[in-house]
């Protein structure tokens, strides 16, 4: 019994070290992403998520700080459904492919205002 009660520890530790690498994979390339930012999203959020005051107005509608608390507090699923669907009249963005969503969301995590 007393072999049973440290193998189930020392399993379960093993199963987190090999997930931490998965994590980290996931959570994206932020230089790459700011890269795509730079080509594909800076023009309506502005080069620092600050965004387009001329067209918000133009569209009238309020583009949030990409930093802002607001924005930082979503998912990254609720990120993912933003950009590749977009809202209100904001459009989306096409021909995004998993890595360079992944990307774009860990450079938007670099804006988060303090």
């Amino acid at each position: 019994m007393k072999n049973r009660s440290n193998w189930v520890p020392m399993t379960l530790a093993a199963l987190l070290v090999m997930a931490i690498p998965v994590f980290l994979l996931a959570a994206g390339d932020a230089t790459a992403g700011k890269a795509l930012y730079d080509k594909k999203c800076a023009t309506c959020h502005g080069k620092l998520g600050e965004g387009n005051p001329n067209l918000a107005k133009t569209l009238k509608v309020e583009f949030r700080h990409l930093g802002s608390k607001e924005v930082q507090a979503k998912s990254d699923d609720e990120l993912k459904k933003v950009i590749t669907e977009g809202t209100e009249k904001k459009k989306p963005v096409k021909g995004l492919t998993d890595d360079d969503l992944a990307n774009v969301i860990a450079y938007l995590r670099t804006l988060a205002q303090k």
